[in-house]
């Protein structure tokens, strides 16, 4: 990719983070923490400082991803996690405003998707799904290229399928550790690391209910690759056998051999892919 700079904005619910990217490069980067509890005005601010960092006149576009679910056509924020003053925000057009360049924004599952298609993993690829393995469980999916949302930004919400008792991001995500064993995920890395038998046991309970989850995203969108993403994604190698295992009991192993399932290796993923929503604009 060539041509004009854009900025992606990765908007957490402890800090922000900003690049300005110029074909497949972060040419300038900044990361500031926020006022999670303060005003909506308080944080616009924040996040706007930290525009301003690395933006200059050639930039052409914004994109930035948050962890909410987003009216993607107005560019309006609904509840964003760890910010309760964020109700409903217009991020699209209060951003516009300030930087008069166009505006896109997304949520943070279909960012990473997009940034695996465009900076990473997807490169080659057309159909794709980004499952991101955090707190919870969300996921991006890519048809033909281009980034598919849903009428209203809720397509890839695998984490919200009913499974077993409670839901798929229940036993497939980072809180499945807290819920089943009543210990931090953290905590089970780091003894899973040192090779410790039960944390092992507990990875491979882990992958094995995640194997369900990407059978799912098999089903329901046959892709040419999966790329797990998320804090739980560095576990990859304590529960990519057991996620295996399970996946022989797709119906269709043929497709299954031809499919990428891996874990995500694109540094600043989260950023790039935001930015990466000023391309998927154009298509």
């Amino acid at each position: 990719m060539s041509g004009p700079a854009v900025i992606g904005v990765d908007l957490g619910g402890t800090n922000v983070r900003a690049g300005r990217i110029v074909g497949q490069e972060i040419r300038e980067h900044r990361a500031r923490a926020i006022t999670g509890r303060g005003s909506q005005e308080t944080v616009l601010q924040e996040i706007s400082e930290t525009i301003a960092a690395v933006f200059d006149k050639d930039v052409a576009g914004i994109g930035i991803g948050v962890p909410s679910l987003v009216d993607v056509d107005r560019g309006i924020v609904y509840t964003v996690e760890n910010i309760p003053a964020w109700k409903e925000v217009p991020l699209k057009d209060i951003l516009g405003r300030s930087f008069q360049v166009p505006v896109h924004v997304n949520n943070d599952a279909n960012c990473f998707a997009l940034g695996e298609l465009y900076f990473g993993a997807g490169r080659s690829h057309r159909d794709l799904v980004g499952m991101v393995l955090g707190t919870g469980l969300g996921a991006g999916i890519i048809i033909s290229g281009k980034l598919y949302c849903g009428r209203n930004c809720g397509a890839g919400e695998i984490g919200t399928i009913p499974y077993r008792e409670h839901t798929v991001e229940y036993y497939c995500s980072g809180q499945f550790f807290q819920h089943q064993y009543g210990v931090d995920g953290g905590r089970v890395y780091e003894q899973a690391r040192r090779g410790d038998a039960q944390a092992l046991e507990k990875f491979a309970v882990f992958g094995d209910n995640l194997g369900q989850a990407v059978m799912t995203a098999l089903y329901a969108y046959d892709p040419e690759i999966i790329v797990l993403g998320g804090s739980v994604s560095k576990a990859w190698p304590f529960f990519e056998a057991a996620l295996r295992r399970r996946l022989k009991d797709f119906a269709w192993q043929h497709a299954l051999a031809r499919a990428i399932i891996q874990p995500s290796q694109t540094a600043e993923v989260a950023v790039l892919g935001a930015a990466a929503l000023c391309y998927d604009a154009e298509k």
